[in-house]
């Protein structure tokens, strides 16, 4: 495992591929990095370096909670240190769902740092803004009012967390639990508050204001409605749209795993596009 020190806090992270221009991706949810793995293989093999990383809080890295903005804004800017760590900038910024609005946020907050923005299933919508308020923080609040912190320890997204990175646990029971509901509670006002723009956590300004090289790669499931994706398109002036031969289901997550089967396909997309950036720089 590789670690780096970021803003206070030991970030897991991996590089893929040994040249080439600079890459990094964000996964969805608060799932570790693992998940573009696959891949970032494909894009190392058509010559570009991959940095992915677990972001405070998931997988591997270290835990800090700290409710002063959106979670993805803090991982944003632990994201501009850990690639100028590496000699990384600037990079192409992408990601899918939670990491798409990371990769959003990262550009607007670093706009020097970005080459290109490569987005995937983009999150929007009343569904989502209903169902990821409790998935992030709602459930994890009732745990630790109803059994302190070691009921928290026992959710099935913290084991997982705790399976990666063992210290977690520590972590965890040493924090008071009221502190803990206190600093969930805050985050979950702060996600709300920006969780019915037609793109989650991003105002129509904000888009419209983006002047990186952009391209979508819509979802079609009811967290990452395809017209999410659209909207996101319509507002970041000049960037590009790429439909996969996929059709909207009416179900409430379709796992990144199951798009498997395209990956061949984004892999294409997204290094064809970076080609065409990189030759007009």
């Amino acid at each position: 495992m590789a670690f780096a020190k970021v803003r206070g806090i030991d970030i897991h992270y991996e590089v893929i591929g040994d040249a080439g221009p600079w890459v990094t991706l964000i996964t969805g949810g608060r799932r570790g990095h693992q998940e573009f793995l696959p891949l970032s293989r494909k894009l190392a093999a058509g010559g570009f370096r991959v940095l992915l990383h677990d972001r405070r809080n998931t997988g591997a890295s270290g835990m800090l909670l700290d409710d002063r903005e959106v979670e993805e804004a803090v991982w944003a800017d632990d994201l501009r240190d850990l690639l100028a760590q590496q000699d990384a900038v600037p990079a192409f910024v992408g990601g899918s769902s939670s990491g798409a609005r990371t990769a959003i946020l990262f550009c607007l907050r670093h706009p020097e740092a970005v080459r290109g923005l490569l987005l995937l299933r983009v999150t929007g919508g009343a569904f989502a803004a209903g169902r990821l308020p409790e998935n992030y923080y709602g459930q994890f609040i009732r745990a630790a009012e109803e059994g302190g912190m070691a009921a928290v320890c026992a959710t099935e997204a913290y084991r997982e967390r705790i399976a990666a990175n063992p210290a977690v646990r520590d972590e965890l029971l040493k924090m008071d639990a009221k502190r803990f509901v206190g600093i969930l509670t805050k985050l979950r006002a702060l996600f709300v508050a920006g969780a019915h723009l037609p793109v989650m956590g991003v105002t129509e300004d904000q888009l419209r204001s983006i002047g990186a090289p952009t391209i979508v790669i819509p979802g079609n499931d009811n967290t990452h409605s395809s017209q999410s994706g659209l909207a996101a398109h319509r507002m970041i002036a000049g960037s590009e749209l790429h439909r996969l031969p996929v059709e909207d289901q009416d179900v409430p997550l379709i796992p990144f795993d199951e798009w498997a089967v395209h990956e061949d396909e984004i892999a294409r997309t997204f290094t064809d596009f970076m080609r065409r950036v990189l030759a007009k720089e």
